[in-house]
C-alpha cells in the first residue's frame, strides 16, 4: 500500500458537490445527516456514535460543518474534511444540544424543507431529544435513498482500499487455517491468527494505516461459532467450541482499511470429508459459480438470486436454503443493493458485492464460501483469492 491509496480531499469535496446538486434539484434548503457512516462518507470523520449527538450539516450555498460534543472537537478538527466544526458542551446538559443546533441551522439559512437521514438524532444509548421538524417547524425530507445510491458505486480509490483489505484478510485466513487443529478451541486459534496477522500488517503499512472502524482495529479471522452442527446457523456467535475430527467449519476474515471492508469466508473440514459432506460442498461451489456468472452490468440484482434459486430447485436443495446470494460491501460490512429476488436495482460497473449462497443441513452443518467481487464492463472481477477447492480446505488430523 502506498500513501496515494486513500480517499483524497478532492474526492470528499466531489461527494459533497454531488449531494449539493441533489438538494438543488429537490429545492431543499440543506442537508442534516446523523448516520455515522454517512458522516464518514462525506467528511472522512470516523467515530463511535454514542448518546452525544453528532451531525453533518450542508446548506444550499455549499457551506458545511460538523456539530459535535466538546470531547470530539479535537478529533473532528484533525481528521474531518470539513469547512468548520461547531460544538456544544455535553449531553445531557442545559441547554439541550438540539436547542444549540437549532440556532446553528437558522444561522446557515436552513428552513422550510431540509434533507435528512433521520428526523432528529436517533434514540441510541439512551439519548432523548426533539425531532428536527418539531424543533424548527420545518419539513424533514428523507434523502437516505439518494445517499445509498451514491455510495453503492465505488470510485477507483474506494476499490483500491477494498483490494488492500482483501490482502490482509487473506493473510489472517491463512494463519487461521494453519493453526486450527483437533483439541484446540476457536477462541485460541482465532485470537492467535488475528493478532499475528494484525501485527504483520502494521509492520508493513502501519505508518499510513487507519482502520476507521468502530468494530475492528485491523486484520482478523475466526469462526463465530460456525463449527460442526453450529455451522448450520449462519449468524451464530463464538462459543469457545473445541475442534473435533469431522467438523465442518465456516470461517470469516477481513480487515477494515481506512473504513473500507472486504469479506472472505470459506468452508473447511477437519479430516477427510465424508461422501455427504463432499456432495454438499460441491453443490455449494456450483451455487457460487452460478452467481458469479449471473452478475453482469445492466441486469437486475434479482436476476442473480433467481438463477441461484433455480439451481437449488433443480437439485432438490431448497430444504437447505436460508438466505439470499449476497450484498454490497464498502464502508459498512453490509450495504445495499442486495442479490435478492426482492431487489430490482440495476447492477452497475463499480458496485462491490459479496457472493455467498449457502447450504445449511441440520445434520451436517453449513457450507458457504463468500468472495468479494467488483463489477466491471463485462461481468465481475473476483477480488478475494483464497483457494476454494475441498482439497485445499481440508485440515489434516
Amino acid at each position: 500500500m502506498d500513501t496515494k491509496i486513500n480517499i483524497s480531499n478532492e474526492e470528499y469535496n466531489q461527494r459533497i458537490e454531488f449531494l449539493l446538486g441533489h438538494l438543488d434539484r429537490e429545492n431543499l434548503s440543506g442537508a442534516v445527516l446523523f448516520d455515522n457512516y454517512y458522516i464518514l462518507y462525506y467528511t472522512g470523520f470516523a467515530y463511535v456514535p454514542t448518546e452525544r449527538p453528532i451531525a453533518f450539516v450542508l446548506n444550499s450555498a455549499g457551506d458545511n460543518l460538523l456539530f459535535v460534543p466538546k470531547l470530539e472537537v479535537e478529533h473532528a478538527g484533525t481528521h474531518a474534511v470539513i469547512d468548520r466544526v461547531n460544538h456544544y458542551v455535553e449531553y445531557p446538559y442545559q441547554p439541550h444540544p438540539m436547542h444549540i443546533f437549532k440556532d446553528l441551522l437558522e444561522e446557515l439559512g436552513i428552513s422550510a424543507s431540509v434533507g435528512v437521514d433521520c428526523d432528529g438524532y436517533p434514540w441510541i444509548f439512551g439519548y432523548r431529544g426533539p425531532d428536527l421538524s418539531d424543533l424548527m417547524g420545518l419539513k424533514a425530507v428523507r434523502i437516505s435513498g439518494f445517499i445509498e445510491d451514491q455510495m453503492m458505486i465505488k470510485s477507483e480509490a474506494e476499490i483500491a482500499l477494498i483490494r488492500e483489505s482483501v490482502k490482509w484478510g487473506n493473510l489472517a485466513h491463512v494463519l487461521l487455517q494453519r493453526y486450527t487443529q483437533v483439541g484446540l478451541t476457536e477462541t485460541e486459534v482465532s485470537q492467535r491468527a488475528s493478532q499475528e496477522a494484525n501485527l504483520r500488517m502494521l509492520d508493513a503499512i502501519g505508518p499510513i494505516y487507519r482502520s476507521q472502524s468502530p468494530f475492528s482495529d485491523g486484520a482478523s479471522a475466526g469462526y463465530r461459532g460456525q463449527i460442526g452442527r453450529n455451522a448450520a446457523i449462519p449468524h451464530t456467535l463464538a462459543n469457545n467450541i473445541t475442534f473435533q475430527a469431522g467438523d465442518i467449519l465456516v470461517t470469516g476474515a477481513g480487515a477494515p482499511v481506512w473504513g473500507y471492508n472486504s469479506e472472505l469466508e470459506r468452508t473447511m473440514v477437519i479430516g477427510p470429508a465424508s461422501n455427504e459432506q463432499k456432495v454438499m460442498f460441491n453443490h455449494m461451489v456450483a451455487l457460487q459459480e452460478t452467481a458469479f456468472s449471473a452478475i453482469k452490468p445492466g441486469l437486475k440484482c434479482a436476476v442473480v438470486d433467481q438463477e441461484v434459486r433455480a439451481y437449488f430447485e433443480n437439485n432438490q436443495l431448497m430444504p437447505y436454503w436460508k438466505h439470499h446470494v449476497g450484498h454490497a460491501i464498502g464502508l459498512r460490512y453490509h450495504e445495499g443493493p442486495f442479490l435478492d429476488i426482492g431487489d430490482e436495482t440495476l447492477i452497475q460497473r463499480g458496485m462491490v458485492f459479496t457472493v455467498e449462497p449457502g447450504l445449511y443441513s441440520p445434520d451436517l452443518g453449513g457450507f458457504r464460501h463468500s468472495d468479494t467481487v467488483v463489477v466491471n464492463e463485462n461481468g465481475i472481477e473476483i477480488l478475494t483469492y483464497y483457494p476454494r477447492d475441498l482439497e485445499s480446505l481440508t485440515i489434516p488430523i
